[in-house]
C-alpha cells in the first residue's frame, strides 16, 4: 500500500532536479527521502509501504522520518502473538547522504531498535571533501551501527523513477555525465568508509615513478 505520508508522486522536474548527481549542486537546499519499507508477516509473505518526504520547517528530513516509524513500522516496539518481535527492512534512496547530526542521532536510534534494518542509497555526499569533516566520521558510525551505505547508480534510478515518480509512462533517461558522477562517488565513499583498505595505491606508484 502507498503511505498516507505523502502518498502523491514525485513530479518528474522534481525528481531529477534534486536528484540529479551533479559535482555542483547549486540551489538543492531540500533533501528528498523516498522509502520502502518492508515487514514481514509469515514465512511466505511481505507486506511493504512506500513514499517520499522531505525536510520541513527545520527538521531534516531523516529525523521525520523517525517522526512517521509508529505508522510506517506498527509493532517495532512490542510483539506479536507468538511473543517474537516484528522485523523491518527499511531502503532509503536519499538526494543527499545524511548531515552528521542526523548520523548521529540515527546511529543512537538502531542501537536501540535491533529489529530493524536500515540500507541508505544516496545520490550525492553532504559535505564529504574535508578528510577529517565530521559528515565523514557520521557516516562511518552509521557503518558501524550496520547501516549498508551505497551510491546511488543508473538502476537505483531507474527503480525510483519507476516506483516513486509520476511518469506518465515516460521512460527514465539518464542525464550527461550520470554514470561518470556515480563512479566518481562510489570510489569517494568507499574511501570515506574503509579509508585504510581503498586507499589508491595507484597514485603512491606514480610518486614513486612506477
Amino acid at each position: 500500500m502507498i503511505s498516507k505520508l505523502d502518498s502523491v508522486l514525485m513530479t518528474q522536474r522534481k525528481f531529477i532536479f534534486h536528484y540529479k548527481n551533479v559535482r555542483w549542486a547549486r540551489g538543492r537546499h531540500e533533501t528528498y527521502l523516498c522509502f520502502v519499507v518492508k515487514r514481514r508477516t509469515g514465512p511466505d509473505s511481505l507486506s511493504f509501504d512506500f513514499g517520499h518526504l522531505r525536510n520541513r520547517s527545520g527538521c531534516h528530513v531523516e529525523l521525520l522520518f523517525l517522526r512517521h516509524l509508529g505508522a510506517l513500522c506498527p509493532g517495532l516496539w512490542g510483539s506479536s502473538v507468538d511473543g517474537a518481535r516484528m522485523c523491518y527492512a527499511v531502503t532509503w534512496f536519499c538526494s543527499w547522504s545524511p548531515c552528521s547530526k542526523c548520523a548521529e542521532q540515527l546511529t543512537h536510534f538502531l542501537s536501540q531498535t535491533p529489529n530493524l534494518r536500515l540500507r541508505i542509497f544516496v545520490s550525492r555526499l553532504y559535505f564529504c571533501d574535508e578528510e577529517d569533516s565530521q559528515e565523514r566520521e557520521g557516516l562511518r558510525h552509521l557503518k558501524s551501527a550496520g547501516v549498508q551505505i551505497s551510491v546511488m547508480t543508473y538502476k537505483d534510478y531507474f527503480y525510483c523513477w519507476q516506483t516513486f515518480v509520476a511518469r506518465r509512462k515516460r521512460s527514465f533517461k539518464a542525464w550527461d555525465g550520470l554514470h561518470q558522477n556515480s563512479v566518481r562517488l562510489v570510489r569517494k565513499l568507499n574511501q570515506i568508509l574503509q579509508p585504510c583498505e581503498t586507499e589508491d595505491l595507484r597514485d603512491g606508484f606514480a610518486l614513486l615513478g612506477l
